[in-house]
């Protein structure tokens, strides 16, 4: 299977990275496919709503010339994608939340007959850390990922989070194995 891991931390070397890399060694070590994207690294331009990426529906497009169009490419042509982010005012971080928005432009016809999509199918899983609790602090984030999947017509592959992280030093051994059982969640 190939899996895109979308990293939407500012910290090249933070938990969230600390993670995805238990993640992506896992997923490799099962013989999979993985392709890791920074998105800090990389320029990305929030939707500005025109709706041109609907005038040609099977494909990816839009007028905006930046890093996303590629990474939409990426993603499009994997069978899974684990999104991931530290948690940010309850939310993720503005990078990948920019990516999260332009997946407008891979469906069309939502709410109506017709509805299609380019990633229909496809495991979508989220991985978010932070340095509080889940009460009153991460249930946002869940949320808005978990309906994410029904304009995509994709299929919630996993959800977790890692919280009260202070450095990825101290992230022991109950953490990496609770992101090991979720990176094999992700792919079966």
């Amino acid at each position: 299977m190939k899996v895109v891991l979308l990293q939407g931390s500012a910290r090249k070397k933070g938990n969230t990275a600390k993670a995805l890399e238990w993640v992506e060694e896992e997923l490799l070590t099962l013989g999979h496919g993985v392709e890791s994207i920074y998105l800090n690294s990389k320029i990305l331009k929030g939707c500005m709503g025109c709706a041109r990426c609907k005038e040609h529906p099977d494909e990816v497009g839009c007028v905006q010339r930046d890093d996303i169009q590629d990474i939409l490419g990426k993603i499009v042509a994997a069978q899974a994608v684990v999104f991931a982010s530290p948690l940010y005012f309850w939310g993720v971080t503005a990078q990948l939340k920019a990516v999260i928005d332009r997946t407008y432009s891979l469906y069309t016809n939502y709410h109506k007959p017709g509805h299609a999509s380019l990633v229909e199918g496809q495991r979508q899983a989220l991985l978010v850390t932070g340095g509080g609790p889940w009460d009153n602090n991460a249930e946002a984030a869940f949320t808005a990922f978990g309906r994410i999947q029904k304009p995509h017509k994709a299929v919630n592959a996993g959800e977790l989070f890692l919280g009260n992280c202070t450095t990825p030093g101290d992230m022991g051994d109950e953490v990496q194995q609770k992101v090991l059982a979720f990176a094999r969640k992700i792919v079966t």
